[in-house]
């Protein structure tokens, strides 16, 4: 097995945690056997100041060339604090979604037990809470055609039938890998484009019967993330909606270092953690690095590495429930960024050998 990874490690923490999520993979190939080349590039505020741009063309070809892109996260004070500022970090990272065709965001939420205290819920609601959020990147009111009236303005939502097709077909896939069910999330009563989404989801059902199908309203969507959240498995859902829900959601596990994320295209996929770069923690080795090495854990199964990406979900695991972490987590036994990636790598070569 020989791929090649793209580097992008971003603004803030982003460096520090992707040093972690390599370190894994380095572990992983020297375990499984694998070899991995990697190409590193700027993206966001770190490459606004040094090429004044924050998705350079040589960014865009590293990315256009590898098997897939491994992120770490953009933003610094100076550019969102400046409401002014005509070039800002996140501009690169919507560029680079748009130039690489990544049509589906892919947000797995896990609890672990040993963390409950962190939930803003009650820990008897979060009793088999498993569920995963597939969102749709590319259409609905955030690229629609947008303007300003004399007295207001609009922002159109538009779909096709194709853009709900390619990411519902990868929902009901990753639904019969896991309890086999599906809920659409849409407004259906009220928006012409949730009806065609639900008529096309519907459609799409059939030729997938060991799943169960059934939606909801957007509005009882966030309600039953709070009051019921083990009732989802597989979340389906468009931009707009998915871009709440999934951040919603993230809040279930109590901290928000803990969730990976995966952006998929037809041809190549972006990892990253869903945590922002948290700049006044940068350089500083506290950062929590389980986000960025679970989405290290999602690139290995985008090459169907799949026993590799599990042994790092379960050395995660193991190390969690030891009561080791970072500060974030509150954990008894407090650990800097490095340690965390060390003590996982370490239990990952106890898992395989």
């Amino acid at each position: 097995m020989h791929k090649l990874i793209a580097v992008l490690p971003g603004d803030g923490i982003g460096p520090e945690v992707t040093d972690q999520a390599l370190r894994v993979l380095r572990t992983i190939e020297k375990q499984f056997g694998y070899t991995f080349d990697y190409t590193f590039a700027d993206v966001g505020a770190i490459a606004i100041d040094r090429h004044g741009d924050p998705l350079p063309e040589a960014t865009l070809e590293v990315c256009l060339a590898a098997d897939a892109i491994l992120f770490g996260a953009i933003g610094h004070p100076k550019y969102d604090n400046d409401p002014s500022a005509k070039v800002r970090p996140e501009q690169g990272l919507l560029r680079l979604r748009k130039s690489l065709g990544l049509f589906a965001n892919i947000r797995p939420v896990t609890l672990y037990p040993t963390l409950a205290h962190l939930s803003p819920l009650k820990a008897e609601k979060l009793v088999g809470v498993d569920m995963v959020i597939f969102r749709e990147l590319t259409g609905g009111i955030y690229f629609g055609e947008k303007g300003k009236t004399e007295d207001g303005a609009f922002d159109h939502c538009t779909y096709t039938v194709l853009e709900i097709e390619r990411i519902t077909h990868l929902a009901f896939a990753a639904a019969q890998t896991r309890r086999k069910k599906v809920t659409l999330v849409d407004k259906a009563n009220v928006l012409e484009t949730s009806r065609l989404w639900r008529s096309t989801v519907q459609k799409i059902s059939a030729e997938y019967p060991a799943i169960t199908l059934d939606w909801m309203y957007v509005d009882n969507a966030a309600m039953q993330l709070i009051q019921n959240p083990a009732h989802f498995d597989v979340l389906l859902t468009e931009n707009m909606f998915g871009d709440i829900l999934s951040d919603e959601a993230s809040v279930l596990p109590g901290s928000m270092g803990l969730l990976p994320s995966a952006s998929v295209g037809a041809k190549t996929a972006l990892f990253e953690p869903i945590h922002g770069s948290y700049p006044q923690a940068a350089g500083q080795d506290i950062a929590n690095p389980v986000a960025a090495i679970l989405s290290a854990a999602m690139l290995l199964d985008s090459f169907q590495l799949t026993e590799a990406g599990d042994a790092i979900r379960e050395a995660v695991r193991h190390v969690l429930e030891s009561g080791i972490g970072t500060a974030d987590l509150q954990m008894k036994d407090v650990r800097r960024c490095s340690e965390v990636g060390k003590m996982i790598c370490e239990r990952i070569g106890v898992l395989v050998n």
